[in-house]
C-alpha cells in the first residue's frame, strides 16, 4: 500500500503551516499582579499540557487473560476510562481551553482488545470497526499522538487505517519515507491559545518515534520507511517551529531516557534518548516520555548549550497514570516567554472509570470478553510458568514444539526439508497458567502475550552455542557454595525476562557459577556433542530475527521462511487440533542450571 502522502500534505495545512484554533481565556490565577507600583501589569498565562503514553489498547480496567478486574501489587489501576476521568479534573480545574492532551505512542496494540480488531474482525476490513482506541481518544479528545514502535506491528495498512479513523494527528518527525525522505506523517501540530488583550499562545507539539522500528518490523517498513535519531530529527524541527512563531515546543517522544539501546550496535541511532534530545536540542521546553514504562513524575535535564531546563515526565503505561505539564508564560518586549514548567502525575487508581467512555465501547469489550472465553481444548494437567524463568518448564515447551511443527510443515519439500529443527521461546510472563480442564483463547493468549511471528532462520551449531551464552547472561553468577534465591538470580545486568531464551531440540547446561560467556556446558544434539560446523534451521520470533535483545548472529543469518500469523494463534491452532494439551505430547528437560557441574535444583 503506498504511502498516504496526501493526507500528510492536508494535515500539514491544519496542523503544521497553518495552526488548530482553540479560543481560550487567561487563567484567572495567571493574571500576575504589577510589578512596580503605578506600572502596568505583565500579561501572564497558565498552560497545562496533559500526557499519556503506551497504553497498549487498555480502555477498560480489566485483565482479559484473568477475565477479572485488572490489578497487580502496587494497587493499580489502568484504562483510558479513568485517565478520560483524570483528564476532566484537570480540565475542570485549569479550564479547557487552557490544556493540551497528547500521547506519547504504543496505542494499538497489546490486548486481545486491539488484537480482535486488527485480525479477527479488522478495521481494514470493508465497512469495518471504527478501532476501539480511536473511539476512546476521539470522545477523550486527545489533540495529538505520537507514534510508537507497535503503532507498525499490524502493518501499515492498518496503521493507515486507524489514522483515519483518529480526529488527531498522529506524529512521526523521524518517520519517513525511504524513497524521498520526507516525513511520511506529520511532524507537528500547532495549537493556538487566546489570551484577551495579547497575541495568541501558540503551543508547537513535535511527534519523535523509536528508531528501533527498522530492526522490529523490518518486515513491514523495508523498503517503505526509515527511522532516523531523534537526537538529528528534533535539531532538525525544533528551529523550524521556533521560526514558525512557537511560543511553546513541547516534544512527544516514544523513546525512554536511560540512554541505552536493547539492539546494541545494529543501529547508529539510540533507542532511549529522550534525556539526550533535552541536553543537545536548543529549544524545547519540556518532554512526554514513552516506551520505557517507566514513571517519571519530572526529570530536570539542563540542555548544554542554553543551560536552560528541560522538564521531562513519563506517566507509566497502559494509562496507569496522567503526566501534566504546568506551564507558567510571560508576555513580554513583544512576545511570550516560558516563565516556569512544573511535571506531576496523577494516578489512574484515585479515579473511577468515565461512564461516557464505558457506554461507548461496552460492546467491542464484550465481543472481545466473550472471544478469549472460547474453549479451544483440554488440559490433562496445570501448567504455570511461575518457575520458568529458571526451570525448564512443559508450558514453555509447548511454544517451542507449536513452533518446531509449523517451520517442519513449512519447509517440507524445500532443500532444508530434512535439516534439524530446534526453536527459541522465552519466559515472557511470571504469572502465566493453563489450568487443568478447559483450555481457552484467554489462557493462551497470556502465554504468549506479544504479537510475534514466526521465522526460520539458517544457523550453525557454533553460532547457536553463542546464542546460549549470550543468552546465558541473564544469570547472575552464583557461587557453588553460595545460598540461592530464585528473586536474586535472574535478570542480571537489568536484562529483562523476555531477553531470556530457551533453545528447544538441544540439550544442555547453564553453570551459573561462571562467568558469563564460559556458561555453557555440555551442549549435545541427538545425544552427541554439538557439531561446530552442522547446520541447523531455527524457528525464532520475528522480533529476536530481526535482531531485538542483540542476540548474536540471528539477525544477519539467511532467512529461509517466514509468516505474518502471530505465534499465539498458532499455539491456539494446534491445541485445537490435538483437542487435548498433554505435556507428554510435548515437554521435555532440554537445559538445567548447574554450579560447577552440580544441579542447582
Amino acid at each position: 500500500m503506498p504511502l498516504n502522502r496526501r493526507k500528510f500534505l492536508t494535515k500539514s495545512a491544519v496542523t503544521g503551516a497553518g495552526v488548530a484554533v482553540a479560543g481560550a481565556v487567561a487563567a484567572p490565577a495567571a493574571q500576575a499582579a504589577q510589578t512596580a507600583k503605578g506600572a502596568r501589569p505583565k500579561k501572564r498565562y497558565a498552560l497545562t499540557v496533559m500526557g499519556t503514553t503506551d497504553l497498549h489498547g487498555n480502555i477498560f480496567n480489566w485483565d482479559y487473560f484473568k477475565d477479572a478486574q485488572y490489578a497487580d501489587a502496587q494497587g493499580n489501576a489502568k484504562g483510558l476510562a479513568r485517565v478520560s476521568t483524570l483528564v476532566n479534573q484537570v480540565r475542570a480545574e485549569k479550564g479547557r481551553r487552557n490544556t493540551l492532551l497528547i500521547d506519547a505512542g504504543d496505542t494499538i496494540q497489546g490486548t486481545p482488545l486491539t488484537y480482535y480488531y486488527a485480525k479477527v474482525d479488522p478495521i481494514t476490513a470493508k465497512g469495518g470497526p471504527v478501532h476501539p482506541m480511536a473511539a476512546a481518544m476521539n470522545a477523550i479528545g486527545y489533540d495529538a499522538v505520537a507514534l510508537g514502535n507497535h503503532e507498525f506491528n499490524y502493518g501499515i495498512e492498518t496503521l493507515r487505517k486507524f489514522e483515519d479513523q483518529c480526529h488527531f494527528p498522529l506524529l512521526g518527525a523521524n518517520a519517513l519515507d525511504a524513497k524521498t525522505l520526507k516525513p511520511a506523517f506529520p511532524p507537528y501540530f500547532v495549537k493556538r491559545f487566546c489570551v484577551p488583550g495579547a497575541p495568541d499562545v501558540k503551543v508547537a507539539v513535535l511527534g519523535l518515534t523509536n528508531p528501533g522500528i527498522a530492526i522490529w518490523d523490518k518486515a513491514y517498513v523495508e523498503g517503505r520507511m526509515v527511522f532516523p535519531g531523534l537526537e538529528e530529527q528534533a535539531a532538525k524541527w525544533v528551529p523550524k517551529l521556533r521560526s514558525m512563531g512557537a511560543d511553546v515546543v513541547v516534544v512527544s517522544a516514544h523513546s525512554g531516557s536511560s540512554g541505552t539501546s536493547s539492539y546494541g550496535d545494529q543501529l547508529p541511532y539510540i533507542e532511549n534518548s529522550a534525556a539526550l534530545v533535552a541536553q543537545q536540542v536548543p529549544g524545547i521546553d519540556a518532554i512526554l516520555v514513552g516506551h520505557a514504562h517507566t514513571e517519571i513524575a519530572e526529570l530536570l535535564v539542563k540542555n548544554e548549550k542554553t543551560g536552560r531546563t528541560v522538564v521531562l515526565s513519563e506517566p507509566l503505561c497502559y494509562a496507569q497514570r496522567l503526566s501534566l505539564f504546568d506551564f507558567e508564560l510571560v508576555f513580554d518586549k513583544g512576545r511570550w516567554s516560558v516563565e516556569s514548567v512544573k511535571a506531576t502525575v496523577r494516578d489512574s487508581k484515585t479515579v473511577a472509570d468515565d461512564p461516557k467512555i464505558t457506554k461507548l465501547l461496552k460492546d467491542d469489550h464484550d465481543i472481545v470478553v466473550e472471544y478469549v472465553n472460547q474453549v479451544v481444548g483440554t488440559a490433562t494437567e496445570k501448567l504455570t510458568t511461575v518457575e520458568a524463568r529458571y526451570k525448564d518448564a512443559p508450558i514453555i515447551d509447548l511454544i517451542t514444539k507449536v513452533q518446531e511443527d509449523v517451520v517442519r510443515a513449512a519447509l517440507e519439500g524445500t532443500e532444508h526439508a530434512s535439516l534439524p529443527v530446534i526453536s527459541q521461546a522465552s519466559p515472557f510472563s511470571r504469572t502465566s497458567e493453563i489450568p487443568a480442564g478447559d483450555v481457552t483463547i484467554r489462557d493462551l493468549s497470556s502465554l504468549y502475550v506479544y504479537d510475534n511471528t514466526l521465522v526460520a532462520k539458517l544457523l550453525t551449531g557454533a553460532q547457536i552455542k553463542a546464542y546460549l551464552e549470550y543468552s546465558a547472561q541473564y544469570f547472575v553468577q552464583t557461587a557453588a557454595d553460595a545460598v540461592v534465591d530464585v528473586e536474586k538470580l535472574t535478570n542480571a545486568g537489568n536484562r529483562p525476562d523476555y531477553n531470556y531464551d530457551y533453545v528447544s531440540g538441544l540439550s544442555y547446561e547453564i553453570d551459573i557459577a561462571q562467568a558469563a560467556g564460559s556458561r555453557i556446558r555440555n551442549l549435545a544434539y541427538d545425544g552427541a556433542a554439538l557439531d561446530d560446523a552442522q547446520q541447523f534451521v531455527f524457528a525464532v520470533n520475528n522480533y529476536r530475527a530481526n535482531g531485538g535483545g542483540a542476540f548474536p548472529h540471528v539477525a544477519s543469518a539467511p532467512e529461509l521462511w517466514s509468516e505474518s500469523t502471530e505465534i499465539r494463534t498458532r499455539i491456539a491452532e494446534w491445541v485445537t487440533a490435538k483437542g487435548v494439551l498433554d505435556p507428554k505430547g510435548f515437554a521435555s528437560v532440554d537445559w538445567k542450571l548447574t554450579r560447577n557441574g552440580t544441579p542447582v535444583f
